[in-house]
């Protein structure tokens, strides 16, 4: 009697003989290190990992050596380009018997941050930020991309020119075209300088863009300040009455549209980064709908890193 394990996905052909683009598995729960300056603990990320099947006459993967190799890493390794790259060729050799040349690696994670309040010293909150790392290695070398998902306020500058209308209107019923004393003034805005307010929303920009592979990290952080300082508006966590006051003051001044938002955000990233991807959304109050936007650039030139990885 035997006493060996059957293996069919070896000892068994194909019944049908198609090469497959991407075989393996998604959704796997694993405890990462990022190699990012301020993020000292773990992230919960969920992986998907494949390689290719390109002979079709193989029945099937390994998918243990892949599930293996990547929990490896993660107990051994911190998340960085030259860690991704060791992980995806060693997935590759891997399945040498299987004829495979390319894997390929998605995480996604939350990046929890401590944010500081606008004004109050010494007040700070946590602050999630949705990432998605795209590794690929094909013909040994490696692609890389990152995703981060920044939510900020907007407040429509359609609506804010409205309430001012109104709020004039007002005003000019209450005093007329005659000469005013500024006290009275002072006292009738602070009753009504709120007769109309405009409408705001909780919006989320998604930004895409490559990471070079020879990069030291993957530079989420500096990616999401460059993104909230485009916008100015970044949401907040702990707030008192100043902060709050403040917030208020940044929405008067960054009054915009979801195409003014795009905009913003592109123009932030070019000569940063050889191409990117941005989409925004905001997540109406007037409308039971949201309002959306997205923006691609691509290089009119062919754009070259310099000796430190950085694009020109």
């Amino acid at each position: 009697m035997t006493t060996s394990l059957p293996d069919v996905a070896s000892s068994e052909p194909s019944y049908t003989s198609l090469p497959l683009d991407w075989v393996g598995m998604q959704g796997i729960d694993i405890p990462l290190n990022l190699d990012e300056p301020g993020i000292a603990h773990l992230v919960h990320a969920l992986a998907d990992l494949q390689v290719d099947l390109p002979v079709p006459q193989i029945k099937g993967i390994h998918m243990s050596r892949l599930y293996t190799l990547l929990d490896r890493f993660a107990e051994h390794q911190a998340v960085s380009p030259a860690s991704l790259a060791a992980l995806l060729e060693l997935m590759v050799a891997s399945h040498a018997d299987c004829h495979s040349t390319r894997a390929r690696l998605r995480l996604a994670f939350q990046l929890l941050c401590k944010r500081p309040a606008l004004v109050t010293e010494g007040l700070s909150g946590w602050k999630s930020y949705p990432v998605t790392v795209d590794a690929q290695w094909q013909q040994g070398a490696l692609t890389l991309e990152v995703s981060v998902d920044v939510t900020y306020s907007s407040t429509c500058p359609c609506s804010a020119a409205l309430s001012r209308q109104l709020l004039e209107q007002a005003f000019v019923a209450q005093f007329g075209a005659g000469p005013v004393d500024s006290g009275q003034v002072a006292q009738w805005i602070g009753q009504h300088g709120s007769y109309a307010t405009p409408h705001s929303q909780r919006s989320v920009a998604r930004v895409q863009v490559p990471v070079h592979p020879q990069a030291d990290r993957l530079g989420l952080l500096p990616l999401i300040e460059l993104i909230e300082d485009a916008l100015g508006t970044p949401v907040q966590t702990a707030v008192k009455r100043a902060d709050e006051q403040a917030f208020a003051r940044l929405n008067g001044q960054h009054l915009m549209y979801v195409e003014d938002a795009v905009r913003k955000v592109q123009q932030a990233l070019i000569g940063k980064f050889p191409v990117s991807h941005v989409s925004v959304v905001h997540r109406e109050s007037l409308h039971p709908h949201d309002a959306v936007a997205s923006s691609s650039m691509r290089p009119v030139r062919n754009v070259q890193p310099d000796a430190k990885g950085r694009w020109a």
